[in-house]
């Protein structure tokens, strides 16, 4: 049987291996001898094996495997014929270049509670992590083994637990401490990235790896999962209330109780319509408000009917909200009455459902002034009263209205 005279590193791309078992392509012998040369290049490190145990490590150069520079194997072969004899050892090739595109993935989602919603999502993640082997010798003990070579994807394999059991970890920890849901996630890549990677950092230290870099490239959802669809459907139809506003909630609570209102019965009908809108929009909590607070004092059935009625512009008739100052259909001025609430119409002197004097407004700014005020302390503009009675403008020291004849009293004249 020959003897190995040259021993070098001739395997796949070292880019793609990081460990690798030198065997002779040109010869099926498998044995060395003392005189036999180690070449190593650089960014390579090579380690001897003989019954199992490691001698020393060889950093780049070239070497003569002679009991010199290895003076354990004198106790594990024997040296006859002047010194020189053949053995039978493994010499393994370490390369130490940086890999930094080792790929990791969930192979299937995981499922993950969002705190923001309550509801289980399978979650889908990705990306590639960057690493250089540190430590020869204990890289070699710990996962090489009796593998013929170590690659990128025997990496992978070896850490996939400990990648999806990390990562999961982390997300539900991350969502729940910044408050963010599942489909937020992707625009903080970079802060989970690099809590990654300080989580990971000294679990590969253990196995001689150096983690250079750690990136998730993507935290996804499968867009075809009924929860999904059902999520994203609402938070749908929520932004869509909220770009319309409060205004419109209020007109769909309005036109459902009037629905309501219209129908045969009595007010317990039009007190579940109420309520059905209070509980049915969570998105709506001004909604529900509104239509429990018209409900709350609806007398139940067997009692007497609603007999209040809605306040609406006077203008157009558009029920409004009472802390509202103009009608979100017409735009018309809200002229409230101090009174019961009702919306006053214009150049009117009372009002026509409980007869109290109509506030006093400047024509020119629309702001509420005192009766006996002959000028606008907002604008300046000259006050001019109006009847009580027709409601046209009279004098300011006139005792009756010339149009109608209606005594003109100082605290009637408006």
């Amino acid at each position: 049987m020959g003897i190995i005279k040259v021993v070098e590193y001739n395997g796949p791309d070292p880019h793609d291996v990081f460990a690798w078992k030198y065997a002779d392509k040109t010869s099926a012998s498998d044995e060395l001898s003392t005189w036999t040369q180690l070449v190593v290049r650089e960014a390579q490190e090579a380690i001897l094996f003989k019954n199992g145990q490691a001698f020393d490590l060889f950093t780049a150069g070239c070497y003569t495997l002679s009991t010199n520079n290895i003076p354990l194997l004198s106790a594990f072969i024997n040296l006859p014929y002047g010194g020189k004899s053949p053995f039978k050892a493994e010499i393994w090739f370490v390369n130490k270049l940086y890999s930094l595109d080792v790929k990791w993935g969930t192979p299937s989602p995981i499922q993950i509670q969002d705190p923001r919603y309550g509801v289980w999502l399978p979650v889908r993640s990705y990306g590639q992590f960057g690493i250089r082997i540190a430590d020869s010798r204990q890289f070699l003990l710990k996962l090489v083994g009796s593998l013929g070579s170590f690659t990128k994807e025997n990496i992978s394999q070896f850490f996939k637990g400990l990648l999806i059991t990390r990562i999961k970890d982390l997300v539900s920890n991350y969502m729940i401490t910044e408050k963010k849901g599942i489909l937020e996630l992707n625009a903080y890549l970079n802060e989970i990235s690099h809590h990654m990677e300080e989580e990971l950092r000294p679990v590969l230290e253990d196995y001689g790896i150096e983690l250079v870099n750690f990136f998730v490239n993507s935290i996804n959802v499968p867009e075809d999962d009924p929860v999904v669809i059902q999520l994203k459907n609402a938070l749908a139809k929520r932004a869509e209330m909220d770009i319309l506003g409060y205004s419109y909630q209020l007109q769909r609570s309005f036109d459902t109780l009037e629905k309501a209102a219209s129908n045969e019965g009595n007010g317990a009908g039009l007190m579940q319509a109420g309520i059905g809108l209070g509980m049915g929009v969570g998105v709506g909590g001004a909604l529900g408000q509104t239509a429990a607070h018209i409900t709350k004092n609806l007398s139940t059935e067997g009692q007497e009917n609603l007999t209040e009625k809605s306040k609406v512009c006077a203008n157009c008739g558009t029920p409004f909200n009472p802390d509202a100052r103009f009608c979100f259909q017409c735009g018309r001025k809200i002229n409230m009455c101090g009174s019961c609430g009702h919306d006053i119409p214009d150049n009117v002197a009372k009002c026509p459902e409980c007869g109290a004097p109509a506030p006093a407004l400047c024509p020119q700014c629309g702001h509420t002034i005192d009766s006996d005020m002959k000028f606008c302390p907002f604008c300046g503009m000259e006050i001019k009263r109006n009847c009580p009675s027709c409601g046209k403008n009279v004098e300011t020291d006139a005792r009756f209205c010339p149009s109608c004849g209606q005594k003109i009293d100082e605290d009637s004249a408006s």
